[in-house]
């Protein structure tokens, strides 16, 4: 996202310029210099770069399904769950005015809408409503799509959208970031025209702040949180800097009002310390906010400008040592997405770093592994640690697709094309990809015939709806997934050699769920993204069972069993036992406890136990803590355990 300081647009251009900008656009395709704004200029040609026509039908302008949009809500829970009080206060603000408050994701994706009916239905008409995509690539200027290409809050005001047919609309939208820097979407006020109030624009940019600040204080909770603001009244308030501070003085989260008050870009998270933005270092604001210190304390940035401040140490009965690790835990969960899903296994580590070297770079990755490993969570953390992360993640199953309707699915068509086909055609899921990362699971069933239309638009770069018409430019970045060996299906005849090899720039095998050594810090980094308001955890005998077993629908087998442990939990329970467990779960589990053994045999399980607790001693890094937190048993049973066995 651009620099948080960057002013909003908010200049409304006069009516007599508008009037000549809109006519020249149809008249020539594009209005003379100065006739606009900058921004709402570049917005323009944006739109026609993207081949939307001014008036008219947006061709195939798509939305999502209910199941999309299901998916879409459960991935961006946790921004709704914030958002939803916000908008409910915004919404009472702007009662009776002929508004609603919107609420999209980062591709423009509408995920929820709030408002008076009576405009709801006027709204409806031009797909203002859940499900609906909203980015500039599918509806032109306007404010959700534009707030999300520029990174800042701006109004759209009626003649200003670049389609006609959005002109009855005045929309004010500002973008939300998490306090990691990243963009989660966008909080818009949308209405009539001839209702548009000025002050909208800072209900709109207060209603985002409040948002990010209740996301900044759940993330952060806990850990070391140096919160500013101008005024000594303003600390502890909606309107307040939130930083999130590691030990040694690196800024691992910030709140945009943080950021404005420092002067410092998003990417400064991460890759700044305290001691760039003011005039003292992690030590002199520890002394300085202390347990003796009283009240909050006076600071100063690199350039005099003053500002006041108080240190939120986190809990006060912590040690030295667990402050420490908190704020390494801080600072891990402030990182990309694909550091995100290293939990310590060194397979998964070797992936992950793989991955990374060819994120940003023209590189397709084919994803290999079991059903059920995660290939589509691996490559959406790929598409959310690259450059494009802002743009679509589109995702396509093409063993779940109909050969009937792949084609369609996949290239779009022109309306009419076929018997059935939507009235305005379709843009097709490689169109909708364009800009971000296109991801096709199990393509190694794709029908032999949609491959050699595939290998033609990853030759060409170009695609060309079902039913003709002219080609349209993509751009993309490619992941594949299979759980075939694609090497076999091309000596087979079932998969092309030249598509092979366009697809196969990086292969990365997924291991199995059993083949892990990292099953107790995934249960915990599951269980906290279930259950994240409170700490869940197995009980002893029941963490013992799952590292026994051989989970054969590995990550969405274990996924799904602690979604259902965690619902069968009471409010006041926070461990999982076995009256918690699906009962198949639990009869699979109860087969693989091992029987007591006799003689030899004990001996045999013995050697086995020992050389368990020696992989996973090494893979911990030699850290016996660790080691035992993995193997589901006590530190001291691991002691105890290395003694005998050296005694043997």
């Amino acid at each position: 996202m651009p620099d948080p300081s960057a002013p909003s647009t908010a200049v409304r251009v006069p009516a007599e310029q508008l009037r000549e900008a809109r006519r020249q656009l149809l008249d020539r395709g594009a209005p003379s210099d100065g006739l606009l704004t900058p921004g709402l200029q570049a917005s323009w040609d944006r739109s026609r770069r993207f081949g939307l026509a001014p008036h008219g039908r947006p061709p195939g302008a798509p939305h999502a399904s209910a199941a999309q949009l299901a998916r879409a809500l459960e991935l961006r829970r946790n921004l709704v769950s914030h958002a939803a009080p916000v908008m409910a206060f915004l919404c009472e603000q702007i009662r009776d005015s002929g508004s609603m408050v919107a609420l999209a994701d980062p591709h423009g994706m509408l995920l929820h809408t709030l408002g008076d009916l009576d405009f709801a239905d006027r709204a409806a008409r031009v797909a203002l409503r859940p499900g609906a995509i909203w980015s500039e690539q599918w509806r032109g200027t306007n404010a959700i799509g534009t707030a999300l290409a520029d990174g800042t809050a701006v109004v759209v005001h009626g003649a200003e959208h670049y389609l006609e047919r959005n002109a009855f609309l005045t929309c004010t939208a500002a973008p939300i970031a998490d306090p990691s820097g990243q963009l989660l979407g966008v909080l818009d006020i949308s209405g009539d025209r001839r209702g548009y109030h000025r002050h909208t624009l800072g209900l709109v940019r207060s209603g985002a702040r409040m948002i990010e600040h209740q996301l900044f204080l759940t993330r952060h909770d806990g850990g070391i949180v140096l919160r500013l603001h101008p005024q000594i009244e303003g600390l502890g308030t909606v309107t307040e800097g939130l930083v999130a501070l590691s030990e040694d003085g690196w800024i691992v989260g910030a709140n945009t009002a943080a950021l404005e008050l420092l002067g410092l870009p998003r990417d400064a998270i991460g890759t700044h310390t305290v001691e760039r933005a003011l005039a003292a270092d992690i030590a002199a604001l520890l002394a300085g906010h202390g347990p003796d210190a009283r009240g909050p304390r006076a600071l100063r940035r690199h350039d005099g400008t003053p500002l006041w401040s108080r240190l939120d140490l986190g809990r006060t009965t912590r040690t030295a040592a667990t402050v420490a690790t908190a704020a390494v835990d801080v600072r891990s969960r402030a990182l990309d997405a694909l550091a995100a899903l290293d939990t310590g296994d060194p397979a998964m580590q070797a992936a992950i770093e793989r991955a990374r070297r060819v994120a940003d770079k023209p590189i397709a990755l084919l994803l290999h592994g079991e059903s059920g490993v995660g290939k589509e969570v691996f490559a959406r953390a790929v598409h959310g640690s690259s450059r494009r992360r802002t743009q679509p993640f589109v995702a396509v199953n093409c063993a779940a697709l109909p050969d009937t309707l792949i084609e369609a699915e996949l290239f779009g068509y022109r309306p009419g094309a076929f018997t059935g086909a939507a009235r305005d055609g379709a843009p097709g899921r490689i169109r909708e990809a364009h800009g971000g990362t296109l991801f096709l699971d199990e393509i190694g069933d794709m029908p032999v015939a949609m491959q050699a239309r595939l290998l033609r638009v990853l030759q060409e770069r170009q695609v060309v709806p079902l039913g003709g018409g002219r080609p349209v430019d993509v751009d993309f970045q490619l992941v594949c997934a299979t759980h075939r060996r694609l090497r076999a299906e091309v000596e087979a005849g079932r998969f092309r050699e030249d598509l092979y090899y366009r697809i196969n720039g990086l292969t990365l095998t997924l291991p199995p769920l059993r083949a892990r050594s990292d099953l107790a810090a995934l249960v915990t980094r599951l269980l906290r993204d279930l259950e994240p308001t409170r700490t869940i955890t197995l009980a002893a005998p029941v963490a013992a069972a799952f590292a026994r077993h051989p989970w054969p629908g590995n990550l969405r087998q274990l996924s799904n069993a602690l979604r259902t442990a965690c619902a069968m939990l009471d409010a006041h329970e926070t461990r999982i036992d076995w009256p918690h467990l699906p009962d198949d779960l639990s009869d699979e589990l109860g087969r693989a406890q091992p029987t007591a053994p006799r003689g030899d045999d004990d001996d045999d399980l013995r050697r086995q136990a020992d050389r368990r607790i020696g992989q996973v001693l090494a893979s911990s890094g030699g850290n016996v803590s660790e080691a035992a937190r993995r193997l589901g048993i006590s530190r001291n049973t691991l002691y105890r355990r290395l003694r005998d066995a050296a005694a043997d």
